[in-house]
């Protein structure tokens, strides 16, 4: 059974207990696009004990506010009872809520093309709020009093440049106003509030547009600050006929085509090191002062640790395809048995793409290294600091020393087993002393 007609039959079980229930939200936004939704929200004169007592297995996620989950399948769908909301002194939540009708219930929603209803057992659509007309205008308009929205739930600000970079609309004059006079505002909101709606954003194919809306609307200054500030700093026009590192950013992010969120984002942030060290001729050791932001970034937003290892990973090496032809073999095996090197070869083909297009360097590494792949080298070192100390060696910083030595010659095929790594060890140690 399809999503749909699982919330289908969650609609008909609570209009035949005799509740009003309909498809609400941006389930019904994507249905008028012709666009299968990805999930479905059902709203409902039902009260949250009535609701359980219809379904036999739900899960209590916010009963205060009239939400509970409904399983069906093995299929999560959130039910809300109609509510309005109370006064909001958090920029967040409402001190209290009232259960209402449907009306109610969608005078206090974002915008309207978010704000219409749809009844799937009469084929009926809910609209009160003139989102279908929107939707067909292609615009992003508060419900209601623009500035009231936003100053209930402050990441509604965000969250407008999210749909109208997603949708390709524009933001109807008074939204935008209002979005342009609360733009501050937008600091209190949590780092990790922020951090999902980028995540959306980044991860969708409209990402340069949403960068650029968050730009003009002036929001991103006060979200990264140290991407605002790429706007304006110079680049070599040889290396750089784009322009400056902005719109090479701006350029990264739309050659992107689809990248997972790790990989968009150290896009976003690859350059970001290039404000700081504009003084210095060709932006020396950028990507190392970059890392050092971006890790201050990810920390910002709260990411976990692993996103953030990613990202400062891929920033602090991204100019490592540069120098590749002539790398030492092992150095090059090296970079290429890390973990994350296919994508650090995605961003730097991005890069290229995006500034003077010159790929030699990329199709260089990558013949390399589908010929490294076919060859299947050992990834592990054959020798260890345990054959050091059998040799009589005690442990300290000349172990890491010989070891890299001996690891180097394995990359480059000076043998193949351990027995040969051993005996290269014991030349290495006898010419050492």
């Amino acid at each position: 059974m399809s999503l749909r007609e699982l919330a289908t039959r969650i609609v008909k079980t609570l209009q035949a207990s005799g509740h009003a229930a309909y498809f609400a939200g941006g389930c019904v936004r994507d249905m008028l696009r012709g666009v299968e939704p990805a999930d479905y929200d059902v709203a409902t004169s039902a009260r949250p004990e009535a609701i359980r007592a219809l379904f036999p297995k739900t899960v209590p996620v916010g009963e205060q506010f009239g939400v509970v989950l409904v399983i069906e399948d093995g299929h999560q769908f959130e039910l809300a009872t109609f509510r309005s909301d109370g006064p909001y002194t958090d920029g967040r939540h409402p001190e209290t809520v009232a259960f209402t009708d449907v009306e109610g219930d969608v005078r206090r929603r974002d915008f309207t093309i978010n704000g219409m209803m749809y009844d799937p057992v009469e084929d009926r659509l809910i609209d009160l709020v003139g989102g279908r007309k929107d939707l067909e205008a292609h615009l992003i308009r508060a419900i209601g009093e623009p500035r009231k929205r936003f100053e209930e739930d402050r990441l509604r600000l965000v969250r407008a440049v999210r749909f109208a970079a997603r949708f390709d609309f524009d933001i109807e004059p008074a939204t935008r106003a209002a979005i342009l006079e609360l733009t501050p505002q937008i600091v209190t909101v949590s780092p990790e509030r922020v951090a999902a709606e980028l995540r959306f954003m980044l991860t969708d194919r409209s990402r340069a547009k949403a960068v650029r809306l968050l730009d003009e609307l002036g929001l991103l200054p006060h979200i990264l600050s140290e991407v605002s500030a790429m706007k304006g700093v110079a680049q070599s026009e040889d290396w750089h006929p784009e322009g400056d590192v902005f719109v090479h950013t701006l350029r990264c992010l739309e050659k992107a085509e689809d990248a997972r969120w790790e990989l968009v984002l150290a896009l976003l942030l690859h350059d970001v090191g290039k404000p700081p060290t504009a003084g210095s001729k060709g932006f020396v050791v950028h990507e190392k002062t970059g890392a050092e932001l971006a890790d201050d970034i990810c920390r910002r937003l709260r990411l976990s640790n692993r996103e953030r290892e990613v990202v400062v990973w891929l920033v602090k090496n991204h100019m490592r395809f540069r120098d590749a032809k002539k790398m030492k073999l092992s150095t090059l095996k090296k970079l290429m048995s890390e973990p994350l090197f296919e994508d650090l070869a995605e961003l730097h083909r991005i890069d290229a793409l995006a500034s003077a297009g010159d790929l030699d360097n990329y199709r260089f590494v990558m013949g390399e290294y589908w010929k490294f792949r076919e060859e299947k080298p050992p990834m592990k070192p054959m020798a260890s600091g345990d054959d050091l100390i059998a040799r009589g060696l005690a442990p300290g910083p000349v172990f890491k020393e010989i070891l890299d030595e001996v690891y180097n010659a394995q990359l480059e095929g000076k043998f193949s087993d351990r027995e040969g790594a051993l005996r290269f060890l014991d030349d290495l140690l006898a010419r050492r002393r």
